[in-house]
């Protein structure tokens, strides 16, 4: 990213750099923001490679599929590389076409993707076929040398999830409870939810203390006063009008904006002329639903 950066003039490769770094740190616990942020690296320097993936996983947070898949592919034409293909077809899924995802999985361009790569390839198909119906295809999908595998890598946790995930659509809950937790002792930085899954699986609630003592403190009754005259006086009620909540939005100071980078007069922005808009659909924690080709996302 740095040296595509040092292709744009000074300022404005400082103003994109700084887009891209608040996109980067906002995109899991604030993807709206992290989405505004990456619009305004866009309309900087649309002709850098890693401004349009940024602006793609952008996207692809807060659910705008359609959006999320031009991007992706405009950054693929511009780098030639395949490594974007899984989330590309997860994009496909979000958009409700499971088919075109799933024929995907099978295209030449799999083949370059490291092992990483392919797992959520895997894990992409996988999804898929639950899409479209076929939760026993899913299982089978997900079976692969390294779902046997004892070593714990990036991938492990949400593979396993993802299968006990599949076993538990189809039914087979004792072999989903053995993966949940297999998945839960590969989840080193929390990336799923495997212990709320087998607590569920248990029948295990957890009840937050802090909402004991709410309930204990709602259920005080209080003593109505007496007056002098024997009357019993009536509580005042205390005003419970709540502040309107203020639209948080960026600040001058917050969202970096300079120039937009020159046009050259023989050149346009790259654009994804083979994407047709489709309103996105909104993906769960893995995918969303159907087309004509197609833990855990």
């Amino acid at each position: 990213m740095r040296q595509e950066l040092m292709s744009l003039p000074k300022t404005l490769a400082e103003d994109v750099a700084k887009n891209l770094v608040m996109v980067a740190k906002l995109l899991d616990d604030e993807p709206e923001r992290a989405y505004q942020y990456s619009r305004v690296a866009l309309r900087l320097a649309s002709r850098v490679a890693a401004v349009r993936e940024a602006a793609g996983f952008a996207s692809y947070a807060v659910g705008k599929y359609s959006e999320a898949l031009a991007e992706f592919r405009a950054a693929r034409r511009m780098t030639g590389n395949s490594e974007l293909w899984p989330v590309m077809a997860d994009c496909e899924r979000g958009m409700g076409r499971p088919e075109r995802a799933l024929a995907m999985a099978g295209e030449p361009e799999v083949q370059k993707l490291d092992r990483a790569g392919q797992v959520e390839m895997r894990m992409v198909a996988a999804g898929a076929r639950r899409d479209m119906g076929q939760a026993d295809a899913a299982v089978v999908t997900l079976q692969s040398p390294e779902l046997a595998s004892n070593s714990i890598q990036p991938w492990t946790a949400r593979l396993r999830y993802a299968y006990a995930d599949a076993l538990l659509a189809v039914g087979r809950e004792d072999e989903a409870r053995e993966w949940f937790a297999k998945a839960l002792e590969a989840d080193q930085s929390g990336s799923t939810d495997a212990s709320d899954r087998l607590a569920e699986l248990d029948g295990v609630e957890f009840v937050d203390a802090l909402d004991l003592e709410d309930t204990a403190d709602l259920e005080e009754t209080v003593e109505p006063e007496e007056t002098a005259d024997g009357d019993v006086s009536q509580p005042v009620e205390e005003s419970t009008a709540e502040e309107p909540d203020v639209d948080e939005r960026l600040s001058d100071e917050d969202m970096v904006e300079s120039e937009p980078e020159p046009e050259a007069d023989d050149a346009k922005d790259v654009e994804d002329e083979d994407v047709e808009p489709v309103a996105g659909a909104t993906s769960e924690g893995q995918a969303a639903g159907p087309d004509e080709d197609g833990d855990d996302r």
